[in-house]
């Protein structure tokens, strides 16, 4: 078994460099049993359904890989690269523990929030950069504002996350997670980045 420090260093030099990083991520914890803590709340991932109606990708584990995927392809666009790529591994690490099946509809909601907090502990695992561990979080938390924005939902929060986070981070987080499906509207979506863009532009904070 891999030292939690070792699996870290590996993790990130994946993250970064890989063209498809889904290619280690699959293998290297294809061997549950090898898998130490955190990375174990990696696994739950890959026994959490998801709604076909939006995920015809299937459990969070397969749309995670893809969203890594996706992120690798845009990482260079980012401010931080290294923040942006561990935040796309970890965006949907709070559905596990929020999912339900509430007669036949598959939910998660507040996984995003509680997302960040389990992203917080995952990280303080194992750095003691405690601004990569902020402003990873920071992105897991506020990755659902393009749909609450963008639907004008009452959970959306403009000046919050805009104290937080840089909204363009979101923006190029929120495109892949929205890429990282199966049959993903590309028209579409590059639609609904570019309105929360402008949303995000015109608010006065």
């Amino acid at each position: 078994m891999k030292s939690k420090n070792s699996m870290f260093e590996e993790c990130t030099k994946h993250l970064l460099n890989d063209k498809n990083p889904s290619d280690f991520f699959i293998q290297e914890f294809e061997c549950e049993e090898e898998i130490c803590y955190p990375f174990t709340l990696l696994l739950e991932l890959k026994t959490t359904e998801q709604s076909k109606q939006y995920h015809k990708e299937g459990n969070v584990w397969n749309h995670t890989m893809l969203v890594v995927d996706e992120a690798a392809k845009v990482r260079a666009k980012s401010r931080k690269p290294l923040v942006f790529m561990w935040a796309a591994l970890l965006h949907d690490i709070g559905k596990p523990s929020t999912t339900r099946n509430r007669k036949g509809k598959i939910t998660a909601y507040n996984h995003d929030e509680v997302g960040a907090v389990l992203s917080e502990k995952f990280l303080s695992e194992l750095t003691d950069d405690a601004e990569l561990i902020q402003e990873v979080t920071a992105l897991v938390k506020y990755h659902m504002q393009i749909l609450y924005v963008v639907k004008d939902l009452s959970y959306s929060n403009i000046e919050e996350m805009k104290d937080n986070v840089d909204f363009n981070e979101i923006a190029l987080l929120g495109w892949c997670d929205r890429m990282g499906r199966f049959e993903a509207n590309y028209a579409e979506e590059e639609k609904n980045i570019q309105l929360f863009i402008k949303k995000c532009k015109a608010s006065k904070s």
